[in-house]
């Protein structure tokens, strides 16, 4: 297989007709590092509106067994790139993530900015890092796929383009990122969690390594210390060199899925999809869609 035979491919297929495999090829062949790398940081950037962070401190899920939620949330949104959304695996694991969210009075609004992340940071992450720039194939196609997975969620006024999902991020954040403690909190547990992946003498590199990756808005919401220059071009520079030395290896051959990701560590006598997640108490908003089976548009409880 030649190093563009699967871009070629991507781009026979129809972007809306196609998402899903489309979104399946991209994520798992071409970019899973990315895509892993982009998704951490897109979920990072959450804790700094203070109505997420503030939960997220309060279910202690992310300070307190930040191993465990990391793993979960990593397996949970992959099963479903996996398997698809009409398979028993992946409707098992939205059904989970209904599950976890119903327990909580969580708003509309912050429900459509966490998923305007996971379309928004991993174009933004691979055109700065990645071995090549996302076409215009997968990001239409990754769009569709995170407006399906939104219905399944039972998520309203989902944002109909890319260019919305993009308007949308960053008009969110300018109104809602701000400091709070509860937040920081959350950033640094998983900081520290990322750091605790390597030898412990690392760990201040790997955290400034880390700091030199965000952008201003996101240090200042949380107060971190901006690295300096020299760091932030040097890090910077170095995982654009791996984006470079990436594109001269072979393709990839066999998919790479979320389960396949060293960084997971809670289950190495693996897991059922069903299993993963807390099960909180209901939360006073109920259950965010309705009870009955999932159609291949509609919410899964």
């Amino acid at each position: 297989m030649k190093r563009f035979e699967r871009l070629e491919r991507i781009r026979r297929l129809d972007p809306v007709a196609d998402a899903q495999e489309i979104h399946r090829l991209s994520v798992a062949f071409e970019f899973p590092w990315d895509y892993t790398r982009a998704l951490e940081l897109a979920l990072y950037r959450t804790y700094a509106v203070p109505s997420i962070g503030r939960l997220l401190a309060r279910t202690a899920e992310l300070t307190e067994r930040t191993q465990k939620r990391y793993d979960d949330t990593a397996l949970l949104l992959d099963a479903v790139v996996e398997h698809g959304f009409a398979a028993e695996e992946g409707r098992t694991a939205i059904r989970r993530i209904n599950q976890m969210h119903r327990g909580y009075d969580i708003s509309d609004d912050d429900m459509r900015y966490v998923l305007s992340t996971f379309v928004v940071m991993p174009r933004r992450w691979i055109d700065a890092y990645g071995w090549r720039r996302l076409s215009r194939h997968e990001i239409v196609a990754a769009t569709e796929y995170y407006r399906t997975l939104g219905r399944h969620m039972g998520i309203p006024g989902i944002p109909r383009s890319f260019e919305e999902f993009d308007a949308l991020l960053d008009a969110y954040e300018e109104a809602h990122f701000a400091w709070d403690e509860q937040g920081r909190r959350v950033a640094d547990a998983t900081l520290g969690l990322m750091t605790s992946w390597y030898p412990a003498p690392l760990a201040p590199l790997l955290r400034s390594s880390t700091l030199a990756l965000l952008d201003e808005p996101l240090l200042r919401a949380f107060r971190y210390p901006a690295p300096g220059a020299t760091t932030t071009a040097l890090v910077r520079r170095s995982v654009r060199a791996r984006g470079r030395l990436v594109r001269l290896l072979p393709p990839r051959r066999a998919p790479h899925f979320a389960r396949h990701n060293w960084e997971i560590k809670g289950y190495p006598n693996g897991y059922r999809v069903a299993d993963l997640g807390t099960r909180p108490a209901p939360g006073p908003r109920g259950c965010p869609v309705p009870h009955r089976n999932a159609s291949a548009d509609g919410p899964v409880e």
